[in-house]
């Protein structure tokens, strides 16, 4: 299907409420105008248990947060529609939620994993749910990959929402495509982590990079402007739909 911005001249206009430049530039490649504000919101105040919860939630909370700034200047009456498009993504990997890493040596953990024993990891579950296991545990036990992608997969989670300002109308959905990796050689992991800038993403390590993607992805079951963090072809359906309905 054409897109919109490829088909006809609609007078409406768009804010991207994002500070990420692969964002940006995704958009931009949709041939799309905007302008771009940030949310400044503290995301780690924002906890769900759930990816897709959480990234709902992520993504309302910034739409949220940019309304305040701009006040009326884009609501009922003004002369021209407004579209404000927010998203959110995380990486899921082993179940567990991976989000943008605090530290170099917390990127390092998302990508390598790191090895606990069994007996740590009893310890650990009995002191955080405070309860009894039953039977004994075997000291000698060997150790497992608790985090990592190393031969293994992960899910980029991704909520996109577009809010019309001039109506009201929300529409949002989500978008998970799978990356499945090989394995990845600690020399890797140790050029990526000091180069930093390709740690300072969900997940810890933007994987469409072209120093990545050949060398570590093994399959990629989706596209890579969802990997990316805002994937093409629903952020088009929810502008077209966010268009097209009526106010709430």
């Amino acid at each position: 299907m054409a897109s919109i911005s490829s088909t006809t001249s609609f007078p409406f206009k768009i804010i991207l409420g994002s500070s990420s430049p692969a964002r940006r530039e995704i958009l931009a490649d949709m041939g799309y105008e905007f302008i771009v504000m940030s949310a400044d919101i503290d995301e780690k105040a924002i906890r769900k248990d759930k990816p897709d919860e959480l990234v709902k939630a992520l993504a309302e909370a910034k739409a949220e947060a940019i309304k305040l700034k701009l006040h009326d200047d884009c609501g009922p009456g003004s002369d021209q529609t407004t579209l404000l498009i927010t998203s959110d993504q995380v990486m899921v990997s082993k179940g567990v939620i991976r989000e943008r890493p605090r530290s170099a040596e917390e990127a390092r953990e998302f990508i390598k994993g790191e090895r606990f024993s069994f007996l740590v990891i009893v310890r650990y579950v009995m002191s955080e749910r405070k309860r009894h296991l039953q039977g004994g545990i075997d000291n000698a036990s060997s150790s497992f990959l608790l985090t990592g992608y190393s031969d293994d997969r992960a899910f980029a989670v991704n909520f996109v929402l577009v809010s019309n300002l001039s109506t009201g109308a929300t529409k949002g959905g989500w978008d998970i495509p799978e990356i499945k990796f090989k394995n990845i050689p600690d020399e890797f992991i140790d050029r990526v982590v000091n180069q930093g800038e390709m740690t300072c993403v969900a997940g810890g390590l933007k994987l469409t990079h072209p120093s990545v993607l050949p060398f570590i992805i093994k399959e990629l079951v989706g596209t890579a402007d969802s990997v990316r963090g805002l994937p093409r072809e629903l952020t088009e359906k929810l502008i077209r739909e966010s268009l097209e309905a009526k106010a709430e």
